[in-house]
């Protein structure tokens, strides 16, 4: 008996302090930038213990002011088109990945803005259900404290875009010798295309592939109302 009230009580505890550390954390990175995430560490180790690459980390935060809207119009209309309407989750694209799932299929599409940020800040790449739990509960979290200016604002700060390279300023200054507040339509549509996989592909070299979604993506940027993010 004394055991169970035991594990309870510590069950309880880390729950409280899981809750109380959760929620500061989010409602603190509504205000300020986001200086490292857990991804970002990660590939820090990764480059470390491989004797083939320097160790590179390039990071700059830019107010949302400071960044082109062609950039947030392209990854809005890449990645979730439906970024202002839904509350961190779009049921219609999670419905179809879970059919596909099933038929032994895969979909893209289906994870919003809102989450691809979570995975980012808060979380750590995985399949598991236990990061999918997580990143659900995070994902509640920052549509609730959080504007969809700052999810766009900390999404286009923190994302992987390149081997070592973070951040749609980091990005910028690499692939086009410019800030990101100089981003053309052209430039933000091909740095959008490279995002489902940021480290096998690159703006600098494009291929016929990622030549390809960048037309597609400049062709969404087009039909959908330009998005407004109140800067």
């Amino acid at each position: 008996m004394k055991f169970l009230k035991r594990f309870w009580r510590i069950v309880w505890k880390t729950t409280m302090w899981f809750l109380i550390l959760s929620v500061g954390l989010t409602v603190i990175y509504r205000f300020v930038p986001v200086v490292i995430t857990p991804l970002m560490v990660i590939r820090i180790v990764e480059q470390a213990f491989d004797p083939d690459k320097e160790i590179s980390f390039r990071k700059d935060w830019v107010p949302l002011s400071e960044i082109s809207k062609n950039a947030c119009q392209a990854v809005y209309a890449s990645e979730d088109q439906k970024f202002l309407d839904h509350k961190g989750f779009d049921m219609e694209a999670m419905e179809k990945a879970w059919e596909n799932n099933k038929k032994g299929k895969r979909i893209k599409g289906a994870s919003t803005i809102t989450q691809q940020t979570v995975k980012n800040v808060f979380l750590w790449p995985s399949r598991s259900y236990l990061r999918k739990g997580l990143e659900a509960y995070f994902t509640v979290l920052v549509e609730l404290f959080w504007s969809k200016e700052r999810i766009m604002e900390v999404y286009l700060n923190v994302i992987e875009m390149g081997d070592g390279i973070y951040g749609i300023e980091a990005a910028s200054q690499e692939f086009f010798n410019k800030s990101a507040a100089k981003l053309n339509r052209g430039e933000a549509a091909l740095v959008a295309a490279v995002l489902p996989n940021p480290r096998r592909w690159s703006p600098a070299k494009p291929s016929a592939y990622i030549l390809g979604r960048q037309t597609w993506i400049l062709r969404q940027m087009n039909n959908l109302a330009s998005l407004d993010m109140g800067v």
